[in-house]
Formats: C-alpha cells, structure tokens, sequence
C-alpha cells in the first residue's frame, strides 16, 4: 500500500482486496449464456470456488443478469445488436432469447444467490449502465470488486473499464472469465495490461485471499 495526500492507494493484490473495501461480482452467468461458451462447464466449476471463497471470507456478492426485452420494446441499439448475434436480417425475426422469468434467463442452479446476496437485472454490457450497482458499491464503501463470469470480450472487458472511469480497482480473475473467442479475449487482456486499469489474478490465488481475509 502506498500513502500520499492522506489516502492509502492499493499497488497488490494483498492491498485492494479487502472484505471491508472489496466485493465479488459475478456476471452473467445464467443458465442460457454458460452453454454458450466452449468451456461453460469448467468456468461455472471456477466460479464457483471463488464464490465459495467469498462467502467464507464475508465478502459481499453481487450477480448481474442479463435481460431480453420484448422485441416492441426493445428499441433501435438492442434490435440492431440481436440482430447481428443472431444473424437475422429483419428485426421481426429476432427471438427475444433472456426474457425475464424464461429458463435461460435464471442464474445456474451451482450458483444460486442466497438471500444475503444481490441480483441486477441490466440491458447493455457495462455492469454499471442502468443498473444500480455504483450505488449499492459506494453505499457500502465498497471500492474494488473481483469479477468473474462470461463472457470477457464481450461484457466484462466493459464493465472493467466502465468502473475504472467511475473509480473503482477492479480485479479480473483470468481462469474465472469464459469466452468464446480466444483473440478477443488476449485483445482485452492486452488492453488491460496497456492501461495499467485492472489486477488480473488466478482462482488458486484469490481464493487463497479472500479464505483467509475470514479466518477460514
């Protein structure tokens, strides 16, 4: 930790994560976007340590979720985006694939919130657009947050830059992020380092942290 102008400004791992100043959040990871990705399996597995992890070391947890509206709804960006990923040329064709209440909407059974932990119900990719996670993190006094989840180059990448513009250190656990595209997915990474924006760990190694910040 490194002190100046009267603050403590985090340079590790050991620094930013805190239980008092840091939470986890877990993104996306509902039963109709993990199949999605190669290693859906295997990520849900990491995830779930790190939950664990958290839980133990009395971390607060947030999940994001996201959600389809329906087409009449929708409005130009999202018709344009669902138009693209599902790779229809009319938007009267689209499926609404993440409608509230729908199976594939729900967070996976491994990972079911408890009655302690919050779910955010967003539209865009940045966990912080229209929802309200900043203020529930700053309400808490809460200034770093450990992200894990699916998928990296296509929501995570953006919200850990979102949340760097708003202040927050993020931490991006790089076994604990899916995705579907491996080039995408170094791009970020680069940019990340680049940037100099988030700490990137490993499950082994945060676990490890967040365990002991509780006595476990």
């Amino acid at each position: 930790m490194k002190r100046a102008y009267g603050l403590d400004i985090p340079v590790s791992l050991e620094d930013a994560c805190n239980p008092a100043r840091t939470a986890l959040l877990i993104y996306d990871m509902q039963v109709g976007i993990v199949p999605q990705i190669p290693t859906g399996r295997e990520i849900t597995a990491q995830v779930t340590r790190v939950l664990a992890a958290a839980r133990a070391g009395g971390y607060r947890v947030y999940f994001t979720r996201h959600l389809t509206l329906p087409n009449a709804l929708a409005g130009v960006s999202q018709l344009r985006t669902a138009m693209a990923w599902q790779r229809v040329d009319d938007p009267t064709h689209i499926v609404p694939r993440f409608v509230r209440d729908s199976p594939a909407w729900h967070i996976v059974p491994e990972l079911a919130p408890t009655t302690d932990e919050a779910v955010f119900d967003k539209l865009a990719m940045s966990a912080f657009e229209g929802t309200p996670i900043d203020f529930a993190l700053r309400d808490c006094h809460i200034n770093s947050f450990v992200i894990v989840g699916i998928a990296l180059e296509i929501g995570i990448e953006p919200t850990v830059r979102h949340a760097t513009d708003l202040g927050y250190i993020p931490i991006v656990v790089r076994d604990g992020c899916g995705y579907r595209d491996p080039a995408a997915a170094e791009r970020a990474y680069a940019g990340f380092a680049f940037a100099g924006e988030p700490l990137v760990t490993d499950v082994e190694t945060i676990t490890r942290h967040m365990r002991s910040a509780g006595g476990a």
